[in-house]
């Protein structure tokens, strides 16, 4: 077991992060080493990294990749936090009971006021196996709502649908097909420009409708073109580009688990949603790049957006998990949950208010 904080000891450990990636069944491609490694040259803070590694005769077995966040209160975060719609550690399946045990032992939650605030925990996440061993205090706050589809055929999609909502799909996707729009997979010497023209696209979709602030900040374009190429190159992501009329009308990042393909972010020129069921010509690609794949599941990810509501996915909420000393647990755990209960308010009594907040957030946000 060890604890390493310096800044560049979550960059040396590529290769064998991704060896541990690849035996975590639980893993998600926000756990790869590009993603993170990315993630942390944009956002960590010098000083802050605490990367938790447990080894078996040598060889790596578990790791919580963590840094320390001193406000409101002090509190580590995983790496990637806020940008990954899944949060997690990684646990060798062949060893990870005795991994989890461990792991427990080595994280540096041992004075009373330490805590672990550990969101977008999936329920199938490697970090429950943590749980049975930890002799301290928890609270589990429920955190967003993510969706997914089976990956089958879009026509089984459209069997699912109640008869009026199928056949008005099956229209517009025939008008799609007949528009004749090509999709392209963007080979990872093409990323770069094509998450330019990605960020571009998707900014102009958003425009005057509140944009997340982040998605227009240099940082971000940072991040996600060296992680989005690493990914591409290791079979880790794949960004297609759309094209009508030979001009490219939309662009959109997919992320590659094991048993599935999850749409992270889209950029569509707001000509072609005029003119066409955007909703569908993404899902149908995903659907197709499932199904060529042998993936079982196409994951919607975060978010409660309408568009998606159409397809009638399954749904499932992540956890958000406060791990620590009791003190510290009950303090920050009950202003974690006045703080969701006051969004909640906000957005069923005053949806007003919150579209101007967007839209504000936008027009300040740094480019």
């Amino acid at each position: 077991m060890s604890e390493h904080r310096h800044d560049g000891d979550l960059s040396a450990l590529a290769a064998e992060w991704d060896d541990l990636v690849d035996r975590c069944s639980t893993a998600t491609p926000f756990q790869c080493h590009a993603w993170l490694d990315s993630w942390w040259q944009s956002y960590g803070r010098p000083g802050r990294l605490r990367l938790v590694l447990v080894r078996r005769n040598g060889q790596l077995v578990g790791a919580a990749p963590l840094m320390l966040r001193l406000f409101p209160l002090p509190r580590l975060v995983p790496v990637g936090a806020g940008l990954s719609d899944f949060g997690d550690v990684l646990l060798d399946d062949s060893h990870a009971e005795e991994a989890a045990a461990l792991l427990v032992r080595a994280l540096p939650l041992h004075r009373p006021w330490s805590l672990l605030d550990l969101r977008e925990v999936r329920p199938e996440g490697a970090v429950h196996r943590l749980l049975a061993h930890w002799p301290g205090a928890l609270r589990r706050v429920p955190d967003s709502l993510c969706q997914h589809l089976p990956g089958v055929p879009v026509e089984e999609i459209l069997a699912r649908l109640p008869a009026p909502s199928a056949k008005r799909a099956r229209t517009k996707l025939r008008r799609l097909a007949a528009a004749g729009v090509t999709v392209r997979p963007t080979p990872p010497d093409e990323v770069p420009g094509a998450v330019a023209d990605l960020l571009r696209l998707h900014e102009l979709q958003w425009l005057g409708r509140g944009v997340t602030p982040e998605h227009l900040r240099e940082r971000f374009a940072a991040h996600l073109t060296r992680a989005a190429t690493a990914m591409t190159a290791t079979g880790r992501a794949a960004l297609h580009r759309y094209w009508l009329d030979g001009e490219l009308i939309a662009c959109h990042l997919t992320v590659l688990g094991s048993d599935f393909t999850g749409l992270y972010l889209h950029g569509v020129h707001p000509k072609a949603r005029e003119r066409l069921d955007v909703s569908g010509m993404l899902l149908s690609e995903c659907l197709a790049h499932a199904v060529r794949t042998g993936r079982g599941e196409v994951n919607l990810l975060r978010g409660r957006e309408p568009y998606k509501q159409r397809w009638r996915p399954e749904q499932a909420h992540n956890d958000r998990l406060l791990i620590g000393g009791r003190v510290s647990v009950a303090v920050y755990g009950s202003a974690v949950r006045l703080r969701a209960a006051a969004v909640r308010h906000a957005r069923s009594r005053l949806p007003r208010l919150v579209r101007v907040r967007m839209r504000l957030r936008a027009l300040l946000a740094p480019r």
